[in-house]
């Protein structure tokens, strides 16, 4: 049986904090301990500021591209220095909107970074790499449950044409998230290519 549910009671999560300990605690405290099988789903926000990776905008020194790209955009040159810092490139402009492809590969606005939920004057960055993340992550969880677990890591994004978001998975650990059904076949007896 397929039960979801939500973690009530983590405490605010700053850098350093042992997130696992934070997760299994919260999930104990609430009567719903973890056990061999769960998966776990954990927002990239909160990995993010167990690594660190909360910054200061009054701590960024802005570099000439983010000036110059400041120039013709109403975002903030010093968030404008970070998404250039955190993107292989832009894929796309429109007004002060920019889709960005970053250096994980992630096709999203901003370079996935985030003002909400954060104190005020900072941003919060996607980890360096969620699939580490994810793993270092599980590994902490099953050797606390003693047994197997799954984490996901997920990040809201963006749709074209759209006017909501949708979580996608941006890390995992502990199982196979993708189904490869190539060379099967569909009902109608069609090879999936």
């Amino acid at each position: 049986m397929l039960q979801i549910g939500g973690v009530p009671g983590l405490p605010e999560i700053g850098a350093g904090t042992d997130l696992a300990d934070a997760i299994a605690a919260a999930c104990d405290a609430a009567g719903t301990p973890l056990t061999d099988g769960d998966v776990v789903v954990v927002t990239s926000k909160i990995v993010s500021k167990a690594e660190g990776r909360l910054i200061r905008l009054d701590q960024v020194s802005v570099g000439p591209a983010a000036r110059q790209l400041a120039a013709t955009n109403s975002k903030d040159p010093r968030l404008l220095e970070l998404i250039l810092r955190e993107s292989r490139r832009i894929v796309r402009r429109r007004g002060s909107l920019l889709i960005c492809e970053t250096h994980h590969g992630f096709i999203c606005a901003n370079a996935g970074i985030d003002a909400s939920n954060v104190p005020h004057g900072h941003v919060v960055l996607l980890p360096r790499d969620p699939d580490r993340s994810a793993r270092r992550l599980q590994s902490a969880i099953a050797a606390r449950v003693g047994g197997r677990i799954g984490v996901v890591i997920t990040d809201t994004h963006g749709r074209p044409f759209r006017r909501a978001i949708i979580n996608v998975a941006i890390g995992v650990a502990g199982f196979e998230p993708v189904v490869d059904h190539r060379g099967g076949h569909d009902r109608e007896g069609r090879m999936l290519i």
